[in-house]
């Protein structure tokens, strides 16, 4: 594989509705940050300019990594986002990539994520499957009718908490959560109900697709991840399409290595970091994304005294 030398990328940003102002201070509501998207603008080193996905296709295994590519092919396979959630998301649900297959041909994908819970308001919860399972006609009855808030699972979550979020499963994301999201490169979701916000605001419902994807037995648990008391790196959750790990401590040195499978993106959520690779260094400041590309393999990451980061890869196996 031809080296290539990390990058930071340019976040791509989302003004819905029921966004904060944390990720953009003075330009609110901003919704989502897209920190890790095919359509990210690389912001520096040899290819600065050039868009992530296109850069996929050019370099292939090199950037994306030999599993990756054996996956997915030369589809940037990872979307990554930080989402400010002021108010509540719509109740929406996701296909798998059967379903979306079924649903909307050729070339569309499923979705499956995970919620890492990086800030959270006293209270805060979520939405998550339904409290017991219904018979598909009651369930399409109370969709219809506006009645599915009283039959769902409501979840409090704190910070630092992990939620795995299969297909099929009905969700939504409460006000005063700051989240990182990692899912599938899709952007596919069925919205089933929007807290009777106005469908002209451009925010359309999907009823049908919904209850063709609806699994009423799915529901979630949020996952703490234990306490690190001087330095480690904890996988947070794994899946067929990713993993993704926390890395944490004081006064360390973490040596990494891509072994050529996947890249690795790193986004910082607290405190600060030097990375250094052969010919190469740079550093992280909060809520910003470094990828390293499959064909760097080892980088050293130098933490200052204490930060949070989260590293995210194609999943690669135990």
């Amino acid at each position: 594989m031809q080296a290539i030398q990390p990058f930071h990328l340019i976040p791509e940003y989302r003004d819905y509705v029921w966004g904060g102002d944390r990720l953009r201070p003075g330009q609110s509501p901003t919704a989502e940050a897209w920190v890790v998207y095919a359509e990210d603008l690389i912001a520096d080193g040899e290819y600065a300019g050039c868009r992530l996905g296109q850069l996929a296709q050019e370099l292939g295994p090199a950037l994306l990594g030999r599993r990756a590519v054996a996956q997915t092919g030369l589809r940037f396979p990872l979307l990554i986002k930080l989402l400010d959630c002021a108010a509540w998301l719509s109740l929406q649900v996701h296909p798998n990539d059967a379903q979306a297959l079924e649903l909307e041909g050729p070339g569309f994908f499923g979705k499956t994520e995970a919620w890492h819970v990086v800030e959270a308001a006293e209270g805060a919860s979520i939405l998550c499957g339904l409290d017991q399972p219904l018979a598909p006609e009651a369930l399409r009855a109370a969709v219809y009718a506006g009645d599915l808030l009283p039959r769902l699972r409501r979840l409090p979550v704190q910070t630092g908490e992990t939620i795995f979020i299969s297909p099929g499963m009905l969700h939504a994301l409460g006000p005063g959560l700051l989240i990182y999201e990692i899912q599938q490169t899709s952007d596919l979701t069925y919205r089933v109900w929007d807290w009777d916000r106005p469908p002209s605001a451009g925010r359309k419902l999907h009823i049908e697709q919904s209850l063709a994807v609806i699994d009423t037995q799915a529901s979630a648990r949020a996952l703490a991840s234990p306490p690190i008391r001087q330095a480690a790196i904890q996988r947070l959750v794994a899946c067929p399409y990713f993993e993704l790990e926390k890395i944490a401590g004081r006064d360390c040195r973490f040596e990494a290595d891509t072994h050529g499978e996947s890249f690795h993106a790193l986004t910082l959520l607290e405190g600060a970091a030097r990375l250094e690779s052969p010919g190469w260094q740079g550093r992280l400041e909060k809520y910003q994304t470094l990828l390293v590309p499959a064909a760097c393999a080892r980088y050293t990451i130098l933490p200052d005294p204490s930060v949070r980061l989260l590293r995210a890869m194609v999943f690669v196996g135990e």
